[in-house]
């Protein structure tokens, strides 16, 4: 990183005085106290008693003291000081005449305070040392810099001037990788860097690099895609990776090295030096090694769906066919029937003849022998249409059994010894069938179609059933496997249980929890049972909300308001002020407000080129606008490799989040971002878009997309009209899944706390988890009286009214509190994503809440 990251604006507003203290920071941080004052008063003459008091609260507020500070400091920091000093502020003026004076003052502060001056020589040894283990775990150079500052304030060392943390922080790039370097040594043996080295060099039966190879992701879930990320996985661990768990290398310094890994090529790769080429290999291939761990699972659960989706519409031709066919068949038979039934004393031969000049022998045929046939066993369920593609499973499912170690997290049953005979049978190990076959695991709608009554069982159809049962558990944690983040142990989603206890009070505090009690939950029970007698009366009103005829709950739907004239006439005043100007007018504007672009950084410390910021900005507008970049490129007069390098290596998902925050804090302190809301209330909702080509996310969903494919794109905003948050999630995952996830990672000054979606953001679980992190959750749900209105166990409420569907069972959730706010802890510090917990509690058959 360069040694002057910082802005011009930045690093003034380090090394200056801030301006616009407001009366909560005067209140906060400039307040004397008793012992303050007592200082204060022993200091001869009136204008070094103000300039004293301003120096200490300067050191207070900033731990800094800047050049010349007493020319800085705010009209509105002077007159507070000095009325509750009794003094004119005018006295100020005289403070800067004896520079002895000052020096003087300085010391008795630092006294005062028990702070000390920096020393270069005895204090970056220390705060290397520590910068160094930060460095270790991110390096957003901001953020180091940042607890750099609170590093001194809590060691009580005075900060310098802040182009010298500046510089120290730029140089903590080149000691990382030496850290790095050495915490592998032990590992980089003599024929592992002969190995890692034969990443970068072609291979003859690849005809490409495996690190070309390594960094494609699967486009698709088909089978060709997961056999190769099998077989990824599976050249990975001939190179060991397995035997790497315990490199002591921090996980965000892993995926940090291996997407820096990802974006070079091969040639650039080889000219590093070893101490940096090296390391960088080890963090690619187990980082690698995880993601295409989590990638099959779920490659094969989107196969599964894709397959299982097909299957459904083949059984629906069928039966369609068949009904169409029976009809045929009826209408032959009817006509056949006839005669016999209207036509009397007869005579057999001419009733025979009769019923063929009606219908041919042929077609009487066919119709007894379809009738026949239909009342035989044959394919009435979707399952008989997934074992036609039993082969085309079995071509990846043997060796992701072979392959994969699963773990087991329920014991309930003997799905352990189903899935180990299948992973014999898939693999060639066993042929028979044993005595006694597994089959408590088996679901009711998988019994009838493995073991037909009074048949022997089906073993494609017995193998079936455990691959469709091993998908389910994979996805909600019952079954798991080792070095994978998605399909992980449920252990590894919640804190640990030694971290809970030891830091219990911090996150009941974090949480706004008096206690560890379920008062909570008594609050809303009382405040339920508060509410129904008023539900009671507002039914009986017969209003915009009441019980119709047929005992159903409706409720009026609200009429849009008419604007005024004179807010038309104004709206039409204020578009024609407004000026034309270009898109990239526009961009460069707000970046010079705001100073986006310094958040925008590249993956390595790599001299600019001069050109860098028209770069930039043509990368952003290109992703903005979907031009492709050769188009941007051609357009604009810049060269394509450039703009591809900054677009690949500068605009990625943590950097353009870093500039999203900028924007939207910018804004939030703008006056007028007060008129339109708080910034308290947001809301989200998800915005289908087809998309063209392989696209990872992509889902076909005819009813959107047509023929083809498309994702969601999940925007969180806030009443102020700010987008502080934006997630690409599959369209066939309901929005609710991932509604808590831009909320708790909100890195803005946007104080979150009420929130609202419409019907696709909503489930019960959401609306618990809501609650337990002290939010308030008020979605917009359509069909409301469809929802279920659950009656309080053990308490007898009377309200004819309202129609109980359910119970809620309040000693239940009691008994577990302590492990709901574990949950909530987990989430709020952000341990795991809500969306990875809250996909594994959906997955559950019935879900506990």
């Amino acid at each position: 990183m360069p040694a002057d990251f910082l802005s011009d604006g930045e690093r003034s507003r380090y090394q200056a005085i801030p301006p616009d203290l407001s009366l909560e920071d005067l209140n906060q941080y400039c307040f004397l106290s008793p012992t303050d004052h007592a200082l204060i008063t022993g200091q001869r003459r009136d204008h070094n008693r103000l300039g004293f008091a301003l120096q200490l609260i300067v050191i207070r507020l900033m731990n800094h003291l800047p050049q010349e500070w007493y020319r800085q400091v705010p009209d509105s920091l002077v007159v507070y000081v000095a009325n509750q000093l009794s003094l004119s502020t005018d006295v100020l003026t005289r403070y800067g005449e004896r520079e002895a004076t000052r020096s003087e003052h300085l010391q008795t502060v630092l006294l005062y305070l028990k702070r000390r001056r920096w020393q270069p020589l005895i204090d970056s040894v220390p705060l290397e040392r520590w910068f160094l283990e930060r460095a270790m775990e991110h390096d957003n150079e901001r953020v180091l810099l940042g607890m750099a500052c609170e590093w001194l304030r809590e060691e009580c060392i005075l900060r310098p001037a802040i182009i010298e943390l500046e510089r120290l922080v730029a140089s903590l790039a080149e000691l990382a990788h030496q850290e790095t370097y050495r915490r592998l040594a032990p590992l980089l043996t003599d024929s592992l860097k002969e190995t890692l080295d034969k990443l970068l060099v072609v291979d003859n039966e690849l005809k490409l690099t495996p690190h070309n190879w390594l960094i494609k992701p699967p486009v698709s879930p088909t089978i060709g895609q997961i056999r190769l990320a099998l077989s990824k996985r599976h050249y990975l661990t001939t190179l060991g990776v397995e035997g790497w768990k315990e490199v002591d290398l921090h996980p965000n310094r892993q995926k940090r090295l291996a997407a820096v890994v990802r974006s070079k090529t091969n040639q650039a790769l080889s000219r590093l030096a070893d101490a940096k080429r090296y390391p960088m290999l080890v963090a690619f291939c187990l980082e690698a090694y995880v993601t295409l761990t989590d990638y099959v699972p779920r490659l094969f659960d989107e196969y599964w769906e894709d397959i299982l989706g097909q299957a459904k519409r083949e059984l629906t031709e069928h039966q369609l066919k068949q009904i169409k066919a029976k009809d045929g068949a009826l209408i032959t038979l009817g006509k056949a029937a006839q005669p016999i039934v209207y036509e009397q004393n007869i005579p057999v031969q001419v009733l025979r003849e009769l019923i063929y000049s009606l219908v041919s022998r042929n077609e009487l045929v066919e119709a007894i022998n379809l009738m026949l046939s239909l009342t035989e066993q044959g394919p009435r369920t979707v399952h008989y249409f997934l074992a036609t593609r039993y082969r085309t499973i079995k071509s990846f499912s043997a060796a992701m059994l072979e392959r994969f170690t699963f773990i087991h997290a329920f014991s309930g049953d003997d799905f352990e010894q189903a899935l180990t005979l299948v992973g014999e049978w898939q693999s060639g190990r066993r042929r028979k069938l044993p005595d006694e076959l597994t089959t408590k695991f088996l679901l009711p709608s998988w019994t009838s179609f493995v073991q037909p009554t009074g048949e022997p069982v089906d073993r494609t159809a017995y193998e079936l059933s455990v691959l469709s049962r091993l998908r389910d558990r994979l996805r909600s944690g019952d079954v798991y496997v080792d070095y994978s983040r998605k399909y992980a142990s449920p252990d590894v989603y919640l804190m640990p249980q030694t971290h809970w206890q030891s830091h219990r009070a911090d996150l009941l505090a974090l949480l706004g929890y008096h206690d560890e009690t379920a008062y909570r939950l008594d609050e809303q029970l009382a405040e339920l049972e508060s509410n129904l007698p008023l539900i009671e009366q507002i039914l009986a009103q017969e209003g915009d909300i009441r019980i119709d005829e047929e005992g159903e709950l409706v409720v009026t739907p609200l009429k849009a308001e008419e604007l005024p004239e004179s807010v038309k006439q104004l709206r039409h005043l204020i578009d024609q002020r407004l000026p034309a100007v270009e898109l990239t007018d526009v961009l460069v504007e707000v970046d010079a407000w705001t100073g986006f672009s310094s958040e925008l950084i590249g993956l390595e410390t790599e001299p600019r080129r001069a050109d860098h910021v028209a770069l930039l900005y043509a990368a952003l507008l290109a992703r903005a606008c979907n031009i492709p970049l050769a188009e941007m490129a051609q357009s604009a007069g810049l060269d394509y490799q450039a703009l591809w390098w900054v677009s690949t290596n500068y605009l990625r998902e943590e950097t353009l989040k870093r500039a999203t925050v900028r924007l939207v804090n910018y804004q939030h302190k703008q006056w007028l971002s007060s008129y339109w809301g708080s910034g308290m209330l947001s809301s989200s909702d998800g915005q289908r878009f087809p998309v063209s080509g392989k696209i990872r996310n992509a889902q076909a969903i005819p009813r959107y997309y047509g023929y083809g494919k498309g994702y969601t794109l999940l925007t969180h905003s806030s009443d102020q009209y700010a987008q502080y948050g934006s997630k690409a999630i599959p369209s066939t995952i309901r929005d609710a899944t991932y509604v808590l996830d831009e909320i708790l990672g909100n890195e803005t000054d946007l104080e979150i706390v009420e929130h609202t979606t419409d019907t696709g953001g909503y489930t019960d679980i959401v609306f618990a988890l809501f609650n337990l992190l002290g939010l308030q959750f008020s979605p917009r749900l359509r069909d409301l009286a469809n929802q279920r209105l659950c009656r309080i166990k053990g308490r007898d409420l009377q309200y004819p009214s309202l129609k109980f569907t359910s119970y809620f069972r309040p000693d239940y959730v009691r008994s577990r509190w302590s492990e709901l706010v574990r949950v909530a802890a987990t989430l709020k510090s952000g341990w795991v994503t809500s969306s990875l917990l809250i996909s594994k509690l959906q997955s559950y058959p019935g879900n506990i809440i």
